[in-house]
């Protein structure tokens, strides 16, 4: 990963950015400190789906009773 200072970040922001593209991570600092990394954007993972398992958890009617350990 190379490392730039801010100052150049914004002067070269945009031939920056084509390394990225092409799969570079770039670390942007700032006094010599890691402040941010640039790298690829990846495509968002697609949206789940609400009752993709539904019927597979059957849930008893005596879930709420006491234990039989914990009876006094």
């Amino acid at each position: 990963m190379t490392v730039y200072n801010i100052y150049e970040a914004k002067t070269h922001l945009s031939k920056l950015l084509t390394r990225v593209m092409s799969g570079e991570q770039i670390i942007i600092a700032k006094a010599g400190k890691p402040v941010a990394v640039l790298s690829p954007f990846t495509e968002m993972p697609t949206r789940r789906t609400p009752g993709h398992d539904a019927g597979k958890v059957i849930i008893k009617s005596n879930f709420d009773d006491p234990l039989p350990e914990f009876d006094v």
